[in-house]
């Protein structure tokens, strides 16, 4: 004869809830605290990617400084250029990020270092693409805002320009 269970099966639901919220606690906890300047570089990469997705190329443009220069060339006209092409050819947006390393230096200067994988429809043959690319951005605060005043970037695996 088979004994019924008696237990509820909510009882045990609870189990890998908490199971989450510790290890979300204890990695947390490990983890080196995060600065000020820090947070804000991070808001910033959150700001630009939210933007980029919304196609807003007017709020990306504010993000860069007018002093703004690289070594491919481009000053900011040419990256206002290359993203009016870029949004322009697109109809959707999707970039995925990850931030390998914040450096602060002092509290003006900061340089940014993360991967993003990038996915967009369009009107071509496929209809999609999708690119993966590391970039290093290379900010400056200034008035109490963090703006790009160099980048480089290149594809996923290969040498940053």
């Amino acid at each position: 004869m088979q004994q019924e269970s008696t237990r509820n099966p909510v009882h045990g639901a609870w189990r890998p809830v908490a199971l989450a919220c510790l290890v979300f606690a204890l990695l947390t906890a490990c983890s080196a605290p995060v600065s000020e300047p820090e947070e804000e570089v991070r808001d910033w990469v959150r700001r630009g990617v939210e933007a980029a997705e919304n196609k807003k190329r007017r709020t990306l443009m504010n993000m860069v400084s007018p002093a703004y220069a690289d070594a491919r060339g481009n000053q900011r006209d040419g990256i206002d250029k290359l993203l009016r092409f870029y949004f322009l050819r697109m109809n959707t947006v999707r970039l995925i990020t990850s931030i390998e390393d914040i450096s602060i230096i002092g509290d003006s200067a900061a340089e940014v270092v993360l991967k993003v994988g990038m996915a967009g429809t369009h009107d071509g043959v496929l209809g999609f693409s999708a690119d993966a690319y590391r970039f290093a951005f290379e900010l400056q605060r200034q008035d109490d805002e963090w703006l790009l005043i160099a980048a480089r970037w290149g594809e996923w695996g290969k040498e940053l320009k």
